[in-house]
């Protein structure tokens, strides 16, 4: 078949064998992936995002060329007094090749490209390209992701949403973490994007609206003591999700706070509203307001200048919806819980607490320290029970290098109190953020700090002397090791933040 002369050029060869080539890999990857079910993130990568790419630099270099060539020759043919326009005729051989080879190639590309993108679509909306393409990156969001409640939804449900304008936000926001992450030039830890967060209603109210009743529900807590026998100790709350009763809607109970009658504004000290200083309530339907500012960190006139007024919703509390990291002892006691660790084992738990109260630089040295920790502690306190149980101990090791490694991520210095969690109240502020008691209105109005608005107490103690009460009862806390009356004048963040430092 012959082709016009201005073809004959090295860009337009060039751009063609890069096309070839690259058209050919992408379908043989794709046979591959598809056949023999070898397919991952980053063959997703290849297929669908680099090899197009380059398919369509080697497309462009075909008429790059042969402009380069027409342009070539008319300049020649202007030096000659010869200068005429270029001529398209069909009833010409070459002429009619050229559009043929043209339209079919166009047509052809046109098609692929269609499919292609909209394969790259998908691929870039899926969990693998969000959680395994910038493995080091997004290594403990998409660990504590699979083992959260959210596990079948979307990364793209939550961060990204509906609409074109968000999805453009996110790919735009993404150019740059690319970037970022190709030159190694990011943070550690990843910071909670706050400031840009999509707001709840956008996103969380799509399955959890605000006018669905949420009932009352028990939640059971098993946890082992630091002592030779890793003393179960269990609590049983009802945690008061709603009212108590159904017809009474979300006028109390934890989720009033997004009753759609009310409207709570807060302005924090800092820009993870760890610190709330200034609390706005107002009722939508009399009209009723009242502000509530902390008396222990009054606000002044700087805060106020720097603070930014923020509407409460879903997102204040439940913050770690779908990435949550469990201190030591929480995920120590539900290795336990599971037998993944054994309780029967004495002082177990004590010697986990020993080995996960350091900080590791790598999996490699956490792994290896955690094991010599725990072993030189039973050889120094306790080696009779050591020899005694030195299988299941060395069983206990790699249970609590499990939890460790679903929790902890020391590349990207990612742990617990790395991203607090704003639901509970025990390593982190959470509720007593605002429920202190000292948050006051002018008029004396207080954010209370009893507990019972949230839950209450049905079942607590030992498995042998457990203590039981109806449900419609209150029991009062008993702290599992005696301090007397502490944990009433103190919240417990203040102890429980610095058991491991």
């Amino acid at each position: 078949m012959k082709l016009p002369k201005s073809s004959y050029n090295w860009t337009s060869i060039l751009g063609a064998s890069i096309a070839i080539i690259a058209f050919f890999l992408i379908v043989f990857f794709f046979v591959i992936s598809v056949l023999f079910d070898q397919g991952s993130s980053y063959m997703g990568l290849i297929i669908y995002i680099v090899l197009p790419i380059f398919m369509v630099i080697g497309m462009l270099l075909i008429p790059i060329g042969m402009l380069i060539q027409i342009r070539r020759q008319k300049k020649q043919l202007f030096i000659s007094g010869d200068m005429r326009w270029p001529r398209v005729d069909l009833n010409d051989q070459k002429h009619r090749n050229a559009f043929s080879l043209f339209v079919i190639i166009s047509f052809i590309f046109l098609f692929l490209s269609s499919i292609g993108s909209y394969e790259a679509f998908v691929y870039s909306e899926s969990v693998p390209f969000c959680g395994t393409l910038c493995h080091e990156v997004m290594e403990p969001e998409y660990v504590t992701y699979q083992k959260s409640a959210h596990a079948k939804v979307a990364c793209v449900e939550c961060h990204v949403g509906e609409g074109a304008d968000w999805y453009m936000r996110s790919k735009l926001s993404g150019l740059y973490q690319v970037y970022a992450v190709t030159v190694n030039n990011f943070p550690r830890p990843i910071p909670t994007p706050l400031a840009n967060l999509r707001p709840a209603r956008e996103t969380c109210e799509h399955c959890h609206w605000p006018e669905k009743f949420y009932p009352n529900r028990i939640k059971n807590e098993q946890h082992f003591l630091a002592d030779e026998n890793n003393t179960e100790w269990n609590i049983q709350l009802t945690m008061k999700t709603g009212p108590d009763h159904h017809t009474q809607k979300l006028s109390e109970g934890i989720h009033w706070h997004i009753n759609p009658n009310v409207k709570i504004e807060f302005m924090s000290a800092d820009n993870k509203s760890e610190y709330i200083q200034w609390i706005k309530y107002t009722n939508k339907a009399t009209g009723e307001e009242h502000i509530f500012e902390d008396t222990m960190m009054e606000p002044d006139s700087t805060f106020f200048a720097d603070g930014k007024l923020h509407e409460m919703d879903c997102m204040d509390c439940h913050n770690r919806p779908s990435h949550g990291y469990l201190s030591p002892p929480d995920f120590i006691d539900a290795a336990m819980s599971s037998k993944e660790v054994d309780p029967q084992i004495p002082y177990i738990k004590l010697a986990a607490m020993e080995a996960l109260k350091g900080t590791y630089s790598t999996k490699d040295s956490a792994d290896l320290l955690i094991k010599q920790t725990v072993l030189n502690f039973y050889k120094e306190n306790y080696p009779d029970k050591g020899a005694e149980h030195e299988a299941n101990i060395l069983k206990a090791i790699e249970g609590i290098k499990i939890a460790y490694h679903e929790n902890t991520f020391p590349e990207m210095k990612v742990r617990w109190d790395a991203y607090p969690n704003h639901k509970s109240h025990m390593e982190t502020q959470g509720c007593f953020r605002c429920h202190d008691n000292n948050h006051k209105t002018k008029d004396g109005r207080v954010i209370s700090k009893d507990c019972n608005l949230c839950h209450s107490i049905t079942a607590q103690g030992k498995p042998d002397s457990l203590q039981m009460a109806f449900a419609t009862q209150k029991m009062e806390f008993i702290h599992p090791v005696d301090i007397g009356t502490d944990w009433k004048e103190y919240s417990c963040v203040d102890c429980h933040a610095y058991l491991y430092p």
